[in-house]
């Protein structure tokens, strides 16, 4: 924020490995006044992904910011420093989950009941997070019916009972939230895909959503994972 606060605005979200190299390579706006634009854009299209016109659409905007900023501090301040390490702090650690991930598929795929390539049969579950359900939940076979996963990963529903009253309450949130986090993503990825691959759990996803004035989208996502923890399950 006191080096280069509009860098933020460059992509649609300011994160990625591209960004942070970016902010490795520019973390004060004045370095990017002094660059020359060919110089910038040719180092642009080093960078995974992007092409020359990319390359001179991000240069232009990031031109753009940097003339648009109002840094607290000089180029030489100790904070541009700490800028640069904290941004190779977290390209360091993206290698690292990018490593751990590509060891994880490379175990997944050697286990016997094709259990990895059944997840990302899925509409919406990239290999990443196929692996991370697998990784997560193990192997559903230990589990006697669905109902026992959403126990394990803590949305089964918790219950008063009062006389004749029983009524539903909240989720329990008692179980794997690591699980219970990936699989609410995975309701947005799965909807998200349906736009080209259309999926039972989408249009369960989606026609909740529009019955349902009072729901709140949180909970009709729930109710979708369980749907979804059906059709792993099945």
């Amino acid at each position: 924020q006191s080096t280069f606060p509009e860098i933020e605005n460059l992509f649609s979200s300011a994160k990625g490995k591209n960004y942070w190299q970016i902010v490795v390579r520019y973390p004060h706006c004045d370095l990017v006044r002094r660059e020359d634009k060919k110089q910038l854009i040719n180092w642009l299209m080093s960078l995974k992904g992007i092409a020359f016109k990319h390359a001179l659409r991000t240069a232009d905007k990031l031109i753009e910011l940097a003339y648009q900023a109002y840094p607290v501090v000089s180029c030489s301040s100790i904070e541009v420093e700490q800028v640069q390490y904290y941004a190779h702090r977290l390209l360091n650690l993206s290698d690292q989950r990018e490593n751990l991930i590509a060891r994880m598929v490379k175990l997944a795929k050697s286990l016997p009941n094709h259990d990895l390539e059944n997840l990302e049969s899925i509409p919406g579950f990239a290999q990443t997070t196929a692996v991370r359900v697998l990784a997560e939940l193990g192997d559903l076979r230990r589990f006697s019916n669905p109902n026992k996963i959403n126990a394990f990963i803590g949305i089964d529903p918790g219950r008063y009972q009062s006389g004749e009253m029983d009524s539903n309450l909240s989720i329990t949130k008692h179980g794997n939230a690591v699980a219970r986090k990936l699989l609410y993503r995975a309701i947005g990825q799965i909807d998200n895909a349906a736009k080209t691959n259309p999926c039972h759990i989408a249009d369960y996803y989606e026609s909740k959503k529009l019955s349902s004035q009072t729901k709140g989208f949180k909970k009709i996502a729930i109710a979708s994972i369980h749907k979804l923890i059906r059709t792993i399950y099945a």
